[in-house]
């Protein structure tokens, strides 16, 4: 089975497939005065979904086999993720045609607690790894597991190790 390597989290080698910002340690501007400050508007997530009501849900992921075996998109959506309490990896494929998973083009990032990335529409991703039991807080239009999700579980020959 073919292997991926897992990267460290770069605003340059995400992009193409999202944008993340660290909510423990906000490097942004703020409205008020500390010690209370509002960091606004960190990820703007494109909601277009026909139920476009954001909903907050939570994957709680234990630890399992590192393999990429499952992957998915979302056609009219971008999905929000952040681990509240420990580092996830987490893997990604560039948009594709008719739903052809890019076994060759899959990246794997290691995602740091308190980091919340924004995944673009298109992009396949599935339910992150982790070490220990990690709460996964999950942004995503009301329903989208029901009606802008598409679901691929891998075939022996498409799945990959995650090497750390």
């Amino acid at each position: 089975m073919p292997s991926v390597k897992v990267e460290e989290l770069t605003p340059e080698s995400f992009r193409p497939f999202g944008t993340y910002a660290n909510l423990l340690d906000p490097q942004s501007e703020f409205l008020g005065k500390k010690p209370v400050a509002f960091y606004r508007d960190m990820i703007p997530l494109a909601i277009s979904n026909p139920c476009s009501l954001p909903s907050v849900s939570i994957c709680l992921v234990e630890k399992r086999p590192l393999v990429v075996n499952i992957s998915e998109y979302h056609s009219y959506t971008a999905e929000g993720n952040v681990s509240l309490d420990s580092d996830i990896l987490f893997h990604v494929g560039p948009a594709t045609p008719n739903g052809v998973f890019p076994k060759d083009a899959i990246r794997v990032f290691r995602i740091p607690a308190g980091v919340f990335v924004n995944i673009y529409p298109g992009v396949w991703h599935h339910a992150p790894f982790a070490d220990r039991v990690a709460h996964v807080l999950c942004l995503l239009p009301e329903r989208t597991y029901a009606n802008d999700c598409i679901v691929k579980t891998l075939s022996k020959s498409d799945q990959l190790n995650i090497k750390i």
